[in-house]
């Protein structure tokens, strides 16, 4: 039931706001799987990240991906701070500010 665990996941992520994140615990809790590795997996084969914004995605920790699949950490951290996600002094995400619902 891979492809039907993916697919929730895909929706959850879908319906992450511009500005906002949400952790693979969270998302892995939404979608009714396993455990938030799974959330990890179903990101890096992300089949349309136009529309799927994985980069939405960070660590419980507010820690970003080191093995982004579109780019990097870099890449992630400046399409999130373009979006407006809020970073503490640390360069994790503050999630008190930018966490979603």
């Amino acid at each position: 039931m891979k492809n039907n665990s993916f697919q929730r996941i895909y929706e959850i992520v879908k319906k992450i706001p511009q500005g906002k994140v949400m952790t693979y615990k969270q998302v892995s809790i939404l979608a009714n799987v396993a455990t938030p590795r799974v959330v990890g997996f179903a990101l890096h084969v992300n089949p349309d990240s136009q529309n799927i914004p994985c980069h939405r995605v960070v660590f419980s920790n507010g820690k970003l991906t080191p093995g982004y699949a579109f780019g990097g950490e870099d890449v992630q951290r400046e399409k999130l701070q373009t979006e407006g996600v809020v970073f503490n002094q640390n360069g994790l995400v503050d999630l008190a500010i930018s966490q979603a619902a």
